[in-house]
């Protein structure tokens, strides 16, 4: 999301790096440079204007900071602190009550993603020991509840279900009655919403809330809508007071205006953002990572989390036994496109990895991974395991079931040879014996 702002603050850093001395003309200048970025990144004028006056008034407070022989780091690291403290400061996590159940409650415009967003957060509670329970209360639109009680499936989560014509508040107050019966430690409740913000909505929500006394209530905002995001949620924040926001579509082509506005205008912290379609797109949402991510910097904290999570141990020490011995085959292969997948995009995946330019890995694209897969797929299980077989013949009839060409087939051998020439060096490497005689 945040690609074109973050080649511009790396622009205005690389220009920086380039003066041996910088002056208080050279900081304005690149200062001048970071606000036009961010007008363009949609982010909202009152926190260009914070944002920028912050940044100044720290680096010109310590002239000796622009005399040293390395200012540009010292001024980075300002404009770091700074964007950390614009986008909250410290994570804040949900909060549970001790006297269960926890209860959620969802609010938002219609299309910002809640009932998608009630579902990864019962899947997200769910992994953490809790027994979740959602419930629509969405009276205007029947698909609400029958798309709900889909996804509950998936997860898979209780979902309770009322009969219509019914009223809102009803259902929520006998939701919350039902949670306590059957034992829920957590209710989340999805909530209806509309194309623009008006006062039967409003209205609405204020019901709701007074008759569930919600624990946490969390504004469900749109990325991609920038600064429409910011003012639905200023109006949402007034009427019903929520106490987090949720940012869904993370993972999309908006500029990324909404993000780095909603904290400073609402008051409120970002708990979480929403990636992708898949109910396990869920993140916490941490400043100062997100502050690296955006100025180019990598989040490997978050990089070493996703890997955690999708690499299974098992896997990985067969895999580390096969470099070792020389034996990686197509069958690995297929195995490691897997994992990437189950980690994210790459788009995502390169933005968190530090140092690398922005668009460094656009050459190798999701179609290029889903392309090697089927590839792989076509072929024989004794192809994957001994490829040195694969002649002209096994070669067309693999690009035909593939759906690609010969050259396709021929790229693919030739990835698993270069994969396999590096896994030699590595053995022959003394990280590769200290390894060995871990692994044995």
């Amino acid at each position: 999301m945040f690609e074109q702002l973050t080649a511009r603050f790396q622009e205005v850093f690389y220009r920086w790096r380039q003066r041996g001395r910088l002056t208080e003309k050279d900081v304005d200048e690149g200062l001048q440079e970071i606000r036009r970025a961010l007008l363009e990144a949609d982010v909202h004028f009152k926190v260009i204007k914070t944002f920028v006056e912050e940044v100044r008034q720290r680096a010109l407070a310590q002239p000796e900071i622009l005399q040293s022989l390395t200012p540009e780091q010292y001024l980075i690291k300002i404009v770091r602190d700074t964007l950390v403290d614009i986008l909250g400061r410290e994570a804040r996590p949900l909060e549970f009550s001790r006297t269960p159940p926890t209860v959620i409650l969802l609010l938002g415009l219609q299309g910002s993603g809640k009932t998608t967003t009630a579902a990864k957060l019962a899947k997200w509670v769910k992994e953490r020991g809790y027994n979740p329970v959602m419930v629509s209360t969405d009276v205007r639109r029947p698909a609400a509840i029958q798309q709900l009680k889909v996804l509950g499936e998936k997860v898979p989560c209780d979902v309770l279900e009322y009969p219509l014509p019914n009223r809102p508040e009803a259902i929520a107050e006998d939701a919350l009655r039902q949670a306590k019966l059957r034992g829920y430690s957590v209710l989340i409740v999805d909530t209806a919403g509309r194309l623009h913000v008006d006062p039967d909505l409003m209205a609405e929500m204020v019901r709701i809330r007074d008759v569930l006394r919600p624990h946490e209530v969390l504004y469900v905002a749109d990325a991609m809508t920038g600064q429409d995001a910011v003012r639905s949620a200023l109006a949402f924040f007034k009427a019903v007071d929520f106490t987090g926001v949720v940012l869904t579509k993370m993972d999309g082509d908006a500029r990324g205006g909404a993000a780095l506005s909603i904290v400073q205008v609402t008051q409120r912290p970002i708990l979480f953002v929403g990636v992708g379609e898949k109910l396990d797109g869920l993140e916490v949402f941490h400043p100062d990572r997100m502050a690296q991510r955006i100025l180019g910097m990598g989040d490997v904290l978050s990089l070493i989390e996703k890997a955690e999570k999708a690499v299974r141990r098992e896997e990985a020490v067969e895999l580390q036994k096969k470099i070792l011995k020389d034996e990686i085959t197509f069958e690995d292969l297929l195995a490691q496109i897997r994992m990437i997948r189950r980690m994210g995009s790459i788009r995502q995946l390169a933005s968190l990895i530090p140092g690398l330019p922005t668009g460094a890995m656009d050459e190798m694209d999701e179609d290029e991974l889903r392309r090697l897969e089927a590839v792989i797929l076509s072929m024989t299980p004794q192809e994957r395991r001994y490829p040195r077989i694969l002649n002209a013949s096994r070669k067309r009839r693999i690009a035909r079931g593939s759906g690609t060409t010969v050259q396709d087939v021929n790229e693919a051998i030739r990835f698993l040879q270069e994969l396999q020439t590096m896994a030699h060096h590595i053995r022959k490497t003394p990280w590769g014996k200290m390894l060995k005689r871990f692994i044995s």
